[in-house]
Parts: C-alpha cells; sequence; structure tokens
C-alpha cells in the first residue's frame, strides 16, 4: 500500500463499505466488548444510511481502497466523534490522522469550539492517536452508560480563529 491517504466525505452509496470497515476494524476486540456493545459499533449498512440525516461521514481510500472512516454528530456544545475505524491493514499510514484533520476542519467551520468522543481502555492505539491529535482524556465511563463496557470520555478544544475571515 502507498501512503497516500484521500479522505473525501461519504455517501450512501458508501454504507456497505462503511459498515464492513467497523465490522472487521473492531473484530479484534469482539470479546473485550459487551454482546450489545459489539453490536453498537458495527452497524450494519442499513443503519449507517440512517446516519447521513443526522451528520457527516468520511471515508479514507488508500490506493482506491476504502481502508478508514468515521462520522459525527453535532451536539449543542460540541461535536461528537463517533465509528472512526482504519483497517488493520491500513494502521500507521496517517490514516486516522486525515480523518481527524477532516472532522476538525469541519468542526471550525460549522462554528464549534469543541470535539469530543468516548474510547474504550482496551483501544489503546487510538487512545494514542487522540492525545497525539491533541485530544485530552476528560472523564471516565462506566460500564452502566455503555452497554456494559467502560470507558473514558476524551475532548479537543479548537481554535475558531483558525479559519475567522474564511
Amino acid at each position: 500500500m502507498s501512503k497516500g491517504a484521500i479522505v473525501r466525505l461519504a455517501t450512501p452509496a458508501d454504507s456497505g463499505a462503511i459498515s464492513d470497515i467497523l465490522r472487521v476494524a473492531f473484530s479484534e476486540f469482539k470479546n473485550d466488548y459487551t454482546p450489545e456493545a459489539y453490536e453498537v459499533v458495527t452497524p450494519p449498512a442499513a443503519e449507517i444510511e440512517t446516519r447521513f440525516a443526522a451528520g457527516p461521514q468520511w471515508i479514507a481510500l488508500v490506493d482506491c481502497k476504502q481502508v478508514g472512516t468515521v462520522s459525527v454528530y453535532p451536539e449543542p456544545d460540541h461535536l461528537y466523534i463517533r465509528s472512526m475505524a482504519v483497517l488493520p491493514e491500513a494502521r500507521g499510514l496517517g490514516v486516522g490522522m486525515r480523518l481527524l484533520d477532516a472532522i476538525e476542519s469541519y468542526a471550525v467551520e460549522a462554528g464549534f469550539d469543541r470535539l469530543f468522543l468516548h474510547a474504550t481502555y482496551f483501544s489503546t492505539n487510538a487512545i494514542g492517536l487522540y492525545e497525539k491529535f491533541g485530544f485530552e482524556k476528560t472523564c471516565d465511563t462506566t460500564a452502566e452508560e455503555w452497554y456494559g463496557t467502560p470507558g473514558l470520555g476524551m475532548e479537543k478544544k479548537l481554535a475558531r480563529s483558525q479559519h475567522a475571515g474564511g
């Protein structure tokens, strides 16, 4: 695989590929999640398609192959990031950073000043990526809050002046 990841806004036609990416990427953690939590993080294509009404989704490609995805959901005081995943064979190629760059650009343009996400404790590589991108741990989430799988909340404050006048 080359190192040139391209990130673009996804369309409903990408729903099957997004569902597949989530299933493959999270399969290594299947035994760490409760069955309910695993079902939530690996939704079928029909569920992915309904998410386009809630907010944008992106897909990352390397050598024309769909290898990563992420979606966001606007909340009153922040932009919530969900369903970020990169296929195992594409990890280490900068795909995650490219996806986060796309989200941050969108968030700043849309007037958000904070990004927020939930991560599981066993997703240590993802947590490291988020911290490298400027996220900080802000809270713990209990098992009761998230389908029996505890984790943590992370946020990144954005400088809205980055796009002032743009």
